[in-house]
């Protein structure tokens, strides 16, 4: 069962603050689900740099003991996506604007072509799949639902990219997807341009199906690059800082 997050508190620098997190428990292993929980968090721009965050309060505001939560925290600092801040509880990894492009252009070189390969191999249960993917992506951006909209779109293009058939590829740009941050969503939320992105994974799942190579090509690079756009809308307070 996939954790329903909502925007929390919590102050810079603070351990406390209700985040707004809701209980766990499902199919998953509470260790997997928290850290699943977390990365969408974190990659949505709800779970910032600044902010020391601690496993018991966190572990509070989920329904679960801090044991599951200790264990998340320290897959996603091998993940580096935080670091252990010591007697205290965890911070998130920042990342400079030039770690951003350089992501944005290896994604650009590996999916944009497997992607625009897929024309005319997909099946239709393949391309029925991907529809209802992006039907999940649009109505989280309809919702105002950051954190389902990066869940949702997070699956779409892995199963987009699985259809390819190289896992290596795959576990490559969710690795890649998990190191970025999206802190512009809440304004586009609040202009609408959210759906409008949205909106582009079925405009792709149509082109795929039409055979329209060149126009899936075009698209996804669009895509691609106005994702970096809304990543350079981070807090000034993050413009600038060293990796983390």
């Amino acid at each position: 069962m996939t954790a329903e997050w909502r925007t929390g508190d919590a102050t810079t620098g603070s351990t406390g603050g209700n985040l707004g997190l809701a209980t766990l428990g499902g199919r998953q292993s509470l260790r997997e689900e928290v850290a699943q929980a977390l990365r969408a968090a974190i990659v949505a721009g709800q779970l910032r740099p600044g902010t020391i965050y601690s496993a018991p309060t966190l572990a509070g505001q989920f329904g679960v003991s801090p044991t599951p939560v200790r264990e998340a925290i320290l897959d996603l600092a091998k993940e580096g996506l935080v670091t252990i801040a010591k007697n205290k509880g965890f911070r998130i990894s920042s990342l400079s604007d030039e770690e951003l492009d350089e992501i944005t252009e290896i994604r650009e070189l590996l999916e944009i072509p497997v992607v625009a390969k897929q024309v005319g191999r997909l099946s239709a249960e393949q391309l029925k799949r991907l529809r209802a993917l992006a039907d999940s992506v649009v109505a989280a951006a309809s919702r105002g639902d950051m954190v389902g909209y990066i869940e949702a779109d997070t699956a779409f293009h892995l199963t987009l990219l699985s259809s390819a058939g190289n896992r290596r590829l795959v576990d490559m740009i969710a690795h890649l997807r998990n190191r970025t941050r999206l802190y512009g969503l809440d304004a586009l939320v609040k202009s609408g341009q959210l759906v409008a992105s949205a909106d582009e994974h079925v405009q792709l799942v149509e082109l795929l199906e039409t055979g329209n190579r060149e126009a899936v090509t075009d698209l996804m690079r669009r895509h691609l690059r106005h994702v970096r756009g809304i990543w350079a809308n981070r807090p000034e307070s993050e413009h600038g800082e060293t990796r983390g």
